[in-house]
């Protein structure tokens, strides 16, 4: 039997890029995506797309609300998207949702004790990120830490390991991974405030860095 993973997915083009590198090395994927309140459900329909073109065995979706406590730009429709900053990544910017991660990774790990998983996958970038504080390597390290103790791992003799793969990549590096393992990038959303319509602003930090990207590649971005 294969071995299980649980993967983080967002429907953004980081958490495909992870879940292409737990199906090329063999693991059974099981996707878990979350509905937290965000200003767009687009990234919920992306998720829905990418596990299915990538054949994970399951796609959970978790729902939950942060807008009851949450400042951020992502889950507060009174505080604007701002533009690109001259420097990304120089300040944490109005689009971080406190302890997000934090959050998401704690479901993680109890998907993953009750189906038996011992890895989980996370697309976190510490390189060409928005200075996001819970994208640090260092909270990674903790956090196997703190699911290690806090689960049965610390009575039965195994572990959780937490794996971000592309933690140090630069984005660049990250479509080039995808593409080496068939992601469809077509089928990912990066931007915070899409139209209606799901189309990219091109303004936001998320939509420059992958621009940024793709046209240092010199290769077309399919979503625009």
């Amino acid at each position: 039997m294969r071995k299980k993973a649980v993967i983080l997915l967002s429907g953004g083009l980081d958490s495909a890029t992870c879940l292409g590198i737990a199906a090329n090395e063999g693991y059974e994927l099981h996707a878990l995506t979350f509905d937290y309140g965000q200003r767009h459900k687009i990234e919920l329909e992306c998720a829905r797309r990418i596990a299915h073109s990538m054949k994970a065995e399951k796609l959970y979706e978790i729902k939950f609300d942060l807008r009851q406590w949450s400042g951020s730009a992502l889950t507060n429709h009174d505080v604007p998207v701002p533009p690109a900053p001259e420097k990304i990544g120089e300040n944490v910017p109005a689009t971080y949702v406190p302890a997000r991660n934090l959050i998401f990774l704690s479901f993680a790990a109890s998907l993953a004790e009750s189906i038996g998983a011992r890895d989980i996958f996370i697309g976190v970038n510490s390189w060409d990120y928005s200075g996001y504080p819970d994208c640090r390597s260092e909270f990674i390290k903790s956090f196997a830490q703190t699911a290690n103790l806090g689960t049965c791992a610390a009575d039965e003799d195994w572990k959780f390991i937490i794996h971000a793969p592309l933690q140090h990549l630069k984005k660049t590096e990250i479509i080039r991974k995808g593409l080496s393992l068939g992601v469809d990038y077509a089928l990912t959303h990066s931007c915070y405030d899409p139209s209606a319509e799901g189309r990219p602003c091109g303004k936001c930090e998320s939509c420059v860095l992958r621009a940024e990207a793709f046209a240092e590649l010199g290769l077309h971005d399919p979503v625009r």
